[in-house]
């Protein structure tokens, strides 16, 4: 007879191997982080052959200890290649290492990779906080008040630089897929609103040679990307200095607003559909680009994540497409079509 209270753990209870995963989770991002901070995956690619332990930590200046276990986690991961030369362990990237986490390549996540890792990371570190509170936790990650989001977000021009360099990443790599998720050529006048680096604004002129896209964004942010991010040679991307919320929409045949509306609550987001439905031409559209959760709730996990990202870090929220729908309606927009790219960002189109 066992003591009342113990607990029996029988030979039929699973290995709880898919918690153990989850709980080790925050290893594999951190491991990540760390060789793309030190420069590990651009050491090998700018190598003509594979290196061995003592030239790669030399390479990165750091420790040979602490180099071999890192090489080791990120061997283990599948982003580099081992071989053996001469009796000593040698080391290459894979080509996924060598496409998305060398910052020499045009698709590279380095810089998506180095926010999450010095900026969301340290948000999350008060999730539980904003599960307790219902917003997001800015002012005790960085000791900076968020009655105005992205006062936030950019409160400075190094931080500024690092989202939008995040944001350009993004649309280098799933940009495409949204903007030919509908056959976008009859609109042939744009305006990618909080267009922000002018990535998916590029992927729109590429896609439709007829149309012209214009980014409507914070002046800071207009003034960074033509600097940093859009060069004169896109001429059929331009730029409107604005606030969406505070000043005038010119009219337009399509309006883009994409992850705009996942920053915000409902009551905000239909506030900037309707002025978008006012503004747009008759006959017109807004494309919506988020990342969809199914209607029962159910995943995708990505979209889940990332609506708990939203608690942490904006006012909004991750939503379904019925949800999409009902604040399209809200603002005036008929004929609202969804399509799922099989990617993480979606698309809804709304008619005026």
């Amino acid at each position: 007879m066992e003591p009342a209270g113990t607990t029996t753990v029988t030979t039929t209870a699973a290995y709880p191997r898919k918690i153990l995963d989850y709980m080790e989770g925050f290893l594999v991002s951190k491991t990540l982080f760390t060789a793309c901070e030190l420069g590990v995956f651009d050491l090998l690619a700018s190598s003509q052959h594979p290196l061995s332990l003592e030239e790669v930590a030399l390479g990165i200046r750091a420790s040979q200890d602490g180099t071999e276990r890192l090489l080791a986690a990120c061997t283990g991961l599948d982003l580099l290649n081992t071989h053996t030369q001469d009796g000593h362990v040698m080391y290459s990237n894979t080509e996924q290492s060598s496409v998305y986490l060398t910052q020499s390549s045009p698709v590279s996540l380095t810089q998506s990779i180095h926010y999450s890792s010095k900026t969301i990371y340290l948000c999350w570190h008060y999730l539980t906080d904003a599960v307790r509170e219902g917003s997001n936790q800015y002012e005790k990650a960085f000791g900076v008040k968020s009655e105005h989001l992205f006062e936030a977000l950019y409160r400075s021009e190094e931080e500024m630089v690092k989202f939008m360099q995040l944001m350009n990443s993004i649309w280098n790599i799933c940009g495409r897929d949204v903007v030919t998720a509908f056959n976008l050529s009859p609109f042939t006048t744009i305006y990618d609103l909080g267009g922000c680096s002018g990535a998916l604004a590029k992927q729109c002129v590429l896609a439709y040679p007829e149309c012209t896209v214009t980014i409507f964004d914070l002046p800071k942010v207009v003034k960074t990307s033509r600097e940093h991010f859009v060069t004169d040679d896109n001429q059929r991307v331009s730029f409107h200095e604005g606030d969406f919320f505070k000043d005038a929409l010119p009219d337009a045949d399509l309006y883009i607003l994409a992850r705009i509306l996942h920053d915000w609550t409902d009551v905000r987001s239909i506030e900037l559909l309707t002025k978008v439905y006012r503004a747009c031409r008759p006959g017109g559209g807004v494309l919506v680009v988020e990342a969809l959760l199914c209607e029962d709730g159910s995943g995708p996990l990505t979209a889940q994540l990332y609506s708990l990202n939203m608690l942490v870090q904006t006012e909004g929220k991750e939503r379904t497409a019925a949800e999409y729908t009902a604040l399209l309606t809200a603002a005036g927009f008929q004929n609202i079509q969804v399509e799922r790219t099989g990617k993480i960002y979606d698309a809804v189109l709304g008619r005026k």
